[in-house]
């Protein structure tokens, strides 16, 4: 064989060899974040209740895996935030995350009642005029006064969401002397309407912390927060509660009960 031959034979399965070894690192990268929901799953439902997860060998058992693979499964962990390696001890979980329903019409207070208190802090509340497409949403003309709320709200102290709100000035004028910091403002309107909350509509998007939301969080600027959109309407359908809701992604988990429906 030519040696111009065997330098592009060798180069040839010189290639053959480095997309192999591509290849293997994209499938144990893929079976890394395979595994991470799964043990993620387990984080979030008190699958370790001692707060340890077992040794790196009883995971690559218990899941047919490879040790690499544990490994790089609990570095994703890791970078969540929701676990940490600890000399002598191991892996234990080290952050919480509360879960939120989706299939309920509840206040935030309402929801996690059995996980600690939570506090209001009103940063901003006040007239204003309703832009456009809040205006719409609400059903009112636009450029017509609202009453615009800023809360900070905390679960056990630590910072949870940062929550916008548009209210309707008829309703919204009663909620200026309410207590806020230790009500959730749907028990507000219920009362002050005498009517009971019927349904609301959601959208809920990942988006990444504007540099005020950031900071009011107490989050890292740039990180990614669940955003949620929420449209609540009383029982005789009059909309009257606009929220924009920034969840900080790393303490709270969004779950809801779906029924096929063709």
């Amino acid at each position: 064989m030519p040696p111009s031959d065997r330098i592009r034979d060798h180069a040839g399965q010189g290639a053959t060899t480095v997309a192999a070894h591509r290849a293997r690192r994209r499938l144990r990268a893929d079976q890394a974040r395979q595994l991470a929901d799964l043990l993620r799953h387990q984080l979030l439902t008190d699958g370790f209740p001692d707060g340890t997860l077992p040794h790196e060998s009883a995971l690559a058992t218990d899941y047919r895996a490879s040790r690499n693979t544990v490994r790089q499964a609990l570095d994703l962990l890791r970078a969540e935030g929701l676990v940490e390696r600890l000399p002598g001890v191991g892996t234990v979980v080290v952050a919480q995350k509360y879960p939120h329903g989706l299939d309920r019409l509840m206040g935030l207070a309402e929801t996690l009642l059995e996980h600690g208190r939570v506090t209001n802090e009103v940063r901003t509340m006040g007239p204003a005029p309703a832009p456009t497409p809040v205006a719409e949403r609400l059903r009112i003309p636009p450029g017509t006064d609202v009453l615009y709320i800023e809360r900070l709200r905390r679960l056990n102290a630590l910072p949870l969401s940062l929550d916008l709100t548009y209210i309707p000035l008829d309703i919204g004028t009663d909620l200026l002397g309410a207590d806020l910091e230790n009500t959730d403002v749907f028990r507000l309107l219920e009362t002050i309407t005498g009517q009971r909350l019927g349904h609301a509509e959601i959208t809920l998007e990942a988006v990444n912390a504007d540099a005020h939301s950031a900071a009011v969080l107490e989050a890292p600027r740039g990180t990614a927060v669940l955003m949620l959109e929420r449209l609540t309407h009383l029982a005789d359908g009059r909309p009257v509660d606009l929220e924009f809701i920034r969840f900080r992604g790393d303490r709270i988990t969004m779950s809801g009960l779906l029924h096929r429906s063709l």
